[in-house]
């Protein structure tokens, strides 16, 4: 591995420090945020919207788009580039990455160059915002178990349209959405992989329900999403009918990329807060029990950090990553969760208190922990996650799926209401 700049990337780098420090701030603290002043949803996504259309102005809006989609053709390592630069700085981001670095990668590979001319640059500038619209009540993990229903209306005078009913559930950032992709069921009478429909449709659509769901941590990120008798025109499909799972893909690979990079969220600040909080008198960090498990993180945050680099080599080079990201997923999303717990064991009694006061670390600690357990599911469960670096990475026989190639019409459950 080459940890260096080449006299290029080095360039590029200067060039991405100039724009963030006339723009933007250096991070003074761990926990600081550009949604510090924000107390509602739309202070929020007005705060977001303008840091995005200031990029989208000066040419740094999704750099590794082409230039007519808004983007900057920039190389990967570039984008690299960028990522690491940004963190050093209190930016609002966050907000567009379903859009921009899920729904936007589908349609550039199946929607039409009309629909990626017309929509691709307001993705890029957050003119538009998108939605993913995937998992329901009773299919989450196995994603191709889904039944909600796209019908095609056959009618007289009807035109070309599809019918949908059904629901989504979990579904980020829908409530403050413009567009979202949408799978479908198209064909019940074929193997769950074979009847999908990949659609995009304007969520303002009748018939479309936004639901906001209230999590433990107070937040309202994620939603149901109800369809009534939707009509969706045929010229908004995304690839064939009953090839949906292929489009999906596409999606589903991009979202891990996008959840599963990067270092933990929550670990290095278990380190600042082992050296402020006291235990037995002295600051914590002294104590051998604790030195032991912070011991322990450190090495893994060392693994992913390397695994990083070695998706950052490969980029440079030109190469296609390996299965980092699958494996980083995993021990992310499990570090996110037991850093947080531990770290309100550190805080004794003051760890029960959702108090954004206390010192040192206001409630971040109480927030990480209850959030954490969507980091081990969003983007991909660590059990299918463990099967796909079993069966793909490590060689070994797949699970027994006795639905694989049974109509879906017939497999138990498949026509009951989700």
């Amino acid at each position: 591995m080459d940890f260096n700049d080449s006299p290029t990337e080095a360039a590029f780098r200067q060039e991405v420090r100039a724009f963030l420090d006339q723009h933007a701030r250096l991070r003074r603290e761990p926990n600081e945020s550009a949604f510090d002043s924000a107390k509602t949803d739309a202070d929020r996504l007005a705060i977001a919207k303008g840091w995005q259309q200031t990029l989208a102005d000066a040419g740094w809006a999704c750099l590794s788009w082409p230039k007519t989609y808004g983007g900057r053709d920039a190389t990967p390592i570039e984008q690299v580039i960028w990522n690491q630069e940004v963190k050093r700085y209190v930016t609002p981001d966050g907000m567009f990455i379903i859009g921009q670095g899920m729904c936007a990668p589908t349609l550039m590979a199946y929607a039409s160059e009309q629909q990626k001319a017309h929509h691709l640059p307001r993705i890029a500038s957050a003119a538009e915002v998108w939605c993913q619209l995937f998992s329901e009540p009773v299919a989450g993990s196995d994603l191709a178990g889904i039944k909600t229903r796209a019908l095609k209306d056959r009618s007289a005078g009807a035109g070309d349209e599809w019918v949908v009913n059904g629901q989504k559930v979990w579904t980020s950032g829908a409530h403050y959405s413009d567009w979202g992709i949408l799978i479908t069921r198209t064909d019940p009478s074929v193997p769950k992989h074979k009847g999908l429909t990949m659609f995009f449709l304007d969520m303002k659509t009748p018939g479309v329900e936004v639901r906001p769901i209230k999590q433990i941590n107070g937040n309202k990120d994620f939603n149901e999403v109800y369809f009534t008798d939707v009509r969706i025109p045929d010229s908004q499909r995304l690839g064939k009918p009953g090839e949906g799972w292929k489009v999906a893909l596409v999606t589903l690979m991009n979202e891990r990329l996008a959840v599963g990079s990067g270092l933990s969220n929550t670990v290095m600040d278990v380190f600042r807060a082992a050296q402020t909080v006291e235990l037995d008198d002295e600051p914590a960090i002294r104590n051998a029990a604790v030195r032991d498990q912070l011991a322990n993180w450190y090495c893994r945050e060392m693994g992913l950090k390397y695994t990083t680099y070695r998706m950052i080599t490969a980029l440079s080079r030109g190469q296609d990553p390996g299965p980092e990201a699958s494996i980083s997923k995993v021990v992310v999303g499990a570090n996110n969760n037991q850093s947080a717990s531990y770290a309100l064991d550190l805080q004794d009694t003051g760890g029960i208190l959702d108090d954004d006061e206390l010192s040192g670390f206001g409630n971040q600690f109480q927030r990480q922990f209850m959030r954490s357990p969507a980091n081990r599911i969003e983007g991909g469960s660590d059990e299918i996650l463990r099967n796909i670096i079993a069966e793909r990475v490590l060689g070994m026989p797949p699970d027994i799926r006795t639905d694989k190639d049974v109509p879906f019409s017939e497999v138990p459950g498949a026509n009951s209401k989700g």
